[in-house]
């Protein structure tokens, strides 16, 4: 096997793949036969498939070290081409859809990919490619900051991820210093973040009036492929975390401020569970590796041969340094059928959920790489969120390995973070949908916005005192807005599903761990309510659900 180090790099010219297809486009207008029509598709998609490939390889690799010059001028090629090819993509979508046998091509293609490109067309055009080109050099222009900002803390010089793992130290001196520390940096770095989200939210509104948008907010939900929901739902949804989550929420987080002593209870309390502090791995990094696959062999044997792999390509990169990414992800290389897990130890339970989250992510990777799962349908980022957030709660009954005698105590304050996810999730959506909708806002009245939803959706924190963050900033360090628009609201919504496998898993494990495992190797073949209907499970729109999801969880916490 090849390790994912060592997987060939070769920058794509984009010009010849743009003639190839354009020139695929034009063999899609004259196709005499939903036969022809489907063998011209499969010629156009292998070059494109390599493409996104190199393009994954390049950012990746910048990612593991943004300092890097030779693949931070690559992230810098396919910043500025992928719109290009993604116009030209465009085109080809059009003449496949505009051919008379599209509709006899469903035999061998999944309908999904008819729906998304309808979908597709609208979202682009050749007018808006300079915009897109230069959309993305900004976010390239964060992601470089943030990873590049070096936090100082008593003595040292921190990136974020590692400045992180104070931020639930069970001293609460200590959490709030170290929140003192990251206010003052943002602080003396504010005016460029507010000076590249302003450029971002100006060239985002450029492009979605372009493209005869009223502003980005549709065109955002647009560009994440949403064919089974849209704004509405997402307002409905908002709605009911607020008068079904939050008031449960709310009162446990109270009532765990009394336990901990943390009165009145501030921000840098939000994270913390037990007043001796939260429990950390009791493993070693390479312990706790050795650990994850002793629980997936004890899954199945599929998630078994899928740990194995990973291991044996070298799948992962875990420990934080300077120039690093601070978030953490999980790519796939189509061409190489590879997935990729970048994250950021840092010595607390989160890296333990490194391999339930992110595993989550690969294990559909994987799953659909091997039954050859055609890779231009798109994967809703929902849909995704739940392959890794429900893998966190089965894997539950093996946190005795991670935690030793402290495995319950995770197993409650991962949780209550999850329950208390739901309202935060709900703050950056509706904070963008407010942003962008307004986009003559300005940093102040933008901070303003942050502060009331904060007192909205999660009455029970304070930032009095707190440099810089209690002037409503707390969302300039949340890359997602930066990075991806309007995705941040999948996680809520794969978070009410995931939930839901955690109380089937209570009642019966196999039950709830098979109908996992058939939920994830659909992949991206069904629409997210399909999916979760045939789990057995309600659907996070249904009336009633966010409401028995909080009851639910209320009773199980305050067990």
């Amino acid at each position: 096997m090849t390790k994912v180090s060592q997987l060939p790099y070769e920058r794509v010219a984009a010009d010849s793949l743009i003639a190839h297809i354009e020139n695929c486009a034009q063999k899609a207008k004259t196709a005499e036969s939903a036969q022809a029509l489907v063998a011209v598709r499969n010629e156009c998609l292998t070059p494109v498939f390599r493409f996104r490939t190199m393009a994954a390889l390049a950012f990746s690799r910048f990612t593991l070290d943004t300092r890097n010059e030779f693949y931070s001028a690559e992230k810098d090629y396919y910043d500025e081409q992928s719109p290009k090819i993604g116009a030209s993509f465009v085109n080809f979508q059009q003449a496949f859809l505009q051919n008379p046998h599209c509709n006899q091509t469903t035999a061998n293609v999944n309908p999904l990919v008819l729906r998304q490109y309808e979908l597709s067309v609208k979202c682009t055009s050749q007018k808006v490619v300079p915009f897109r080109i230069e959309e993305n050099k900004i976010v390239t222009e964060y992601t470089k900051l943030m990873a590049e900002t070096l936090f100082a803390y008593e003595g040292e010089n921190l990136p974020l991820s590692a400045l992180r793992k104070y931020f639930s130290h069970p001293d609460r001196a200590v959490r709030k210093k170290a929140y003192d520390a990251l206010g003052t940096t943002l602080a003396a770095i504010g005016e460029q973040l507010d000076d590249i989200f302003d450029r971002l939210v100006k060239v985002r509104t450029k492009i979605a009036r372009t493209l005869g948008y009223k502003n980005f907010v549709e065109l955002g939900d647009n560009q994440l492929g949403r064919i089974s929901y849209g704004r509405n739902e997402i307002r409905r949804f908002r709605q009911n975390v607020k008068t079904d989550v939050v008031p449960v929420v709310a009162a446990l987080k109270r009532a765990l401020g009394e336990k901990t002593g943390a009165t009145p209870f501030m921000y840098y309390d939000n994270d913390t569970y037990f007043p001796q502090g939260n429990p950390t791995p009791v493993l070693t990094a390479e312990q706790m590796f050795e650990a994850g696959k002793q629980m997936y062999h004890n899954m199945g044997k599929e998630t078994g041969e899928f740990f194995d792999f990973m291991l044996a390509t070298d799948a992962f990169d875990v420990f934080p340094r300077e120039g690093k990414w601070g978030g953490g992800y999980m790519e796939s290389f189509i061409t190489y059928r590879q997935p990729f897990i970048l994250a950021n130890f840092n010595g607390t339970s989160a890296d333990v959920d490194v391999l339930t989250h992110e595993a989550g992510h690969a294990l559909e990777a994987y799953m659909s790489f091997r039954q050859n799962h055609d890779p231009d349908i798109d994967l809703g980022m929902e849909t995704a969120e739940t392959h890794s957030m429900s893998m966190e709660f089965l894997c539950y009954p093996y946190m005795d390995a991670f935690f030793g005698n402290r495995a319950d105590d995770y197993r409650y304050a991962h949780f209550f973070d999850a329950l208390a996810f739901l309202p935060y999730g709900t703050i950056v959506d509706y904070f963008q949908e407010q942003v962008y909708s307004q986009p003559e806002l300005t940093p102040a009245q933008r901070n303003a916005l942050w502060l009331e939803l904060e007192r909205e959706f999660r009455p029970w924190i304070s930032y009095e005192g707190m440099p810089y963050l209690q002037n409503g900033t707390r969302w300039q360090y949340q890359m997602h807005i930066y990075e991806s628009p309007f995705y941040y609201v999948d996680y809520c919504l794969a978070q009410s599903v995931a939930m839901q496998f955690r109380f089937m898993s209570q009642d019966n494990y196999e039950q709830a761990f098979a109908a996992y495992l058939k939920f994830v190797k659909a992949g991206a073949t069904k629409e997210f309510p399909a999916l979760v209907k045939e789990a057995g499970l309600y659907s996070p729109f249904d009336c009633g659900a966010l409401s028995d999801i909080a009851a639910k969880a209320e009773t199980i916490l305050r067990k």
